[in-house]
């Protein structure tokens, strides 16, 4: 009989702050059960596997990446827009390491759940660069310019990779600026 409380909702928060705490390449089932109290066999009532719970780590992470990024540019537009959703997406993965790590890769050919968590993500930032007045197809481009530029800040920070005296902060806000540089160039 299922433990009371455990839940495989519950499962996947636990397993979210574990990531979190240790990373997502360290993350095991073990060490979940023991956050969650109950044996590993007694978690297996509840989720099918270690690739069954990354999987659903990042579809939270996803889906919680849009809510972070809908909340940061609500109003926004051009400019404004593009620093809050660089701001905003450094800030969840700094906070959230192991399970944005989890959030990075596309989702599989019908997964349908976690389709549906990227493509509103992808529409949270297509709508937050919409001033920019880029094409459809730009558009795409202009999404993984910001998600490299984003990913590539937050990936050699947390691995210690900026070892030179001037501001990391300032080289971010330099690229943003560049960035936005770029997106005006594309739409005309």
């Amino acid at each position: 009989m299922p433990r009371a409380g455990l839940t495989p909702e519950r499962i996947i928060a636990e397993a979210a702050l574990v990531a979190d705490e240790v990373g997502l390449e360290r993350l095991t089932l073990a060490a979940v059960a023991q956050r969650c109290g109950v044996s590993l066999p007694g978690l297996y009532k509840h989720i099918d596997n270690l690739e069954a719970v990354r999987r659903e780590l990042a579809v939270l992470s996803v889906g919680e990446l849009a809510t972070v990024l809908a909340d940061a540019t609500a109003g926004l537009s051009g400019r404004d827009a593009l620093r809050a959703i660089c701001t905003a997406y450094r800030e969840y993965a700094r906070t959230h390491p192991g399970r944005y790590t989890a959030g990075i890769v596309a989702p599989a050919t019908g997964d349908n759940a976690y389709i549906h968590t990227a493509t509103r993500a992808y529409q949270v930032l297509t709508s937050a660069l919409r001033g920019y007045h880029l094409s459809d197809t730009d558009l795409i481009h202009a999404v993984r310019m910001v998600r490299t530029l984003c990913h590539g800040i937050v990936t050699l920070e947390s691995a210690g990779g900026f070892g030179l005296p001037e501001s990391v902060d300032e080289t971010f806000e330099r690229l943003q600026d560049a960035l936005h540089t770029e997106f005006r160039a594309m739409a005309h």
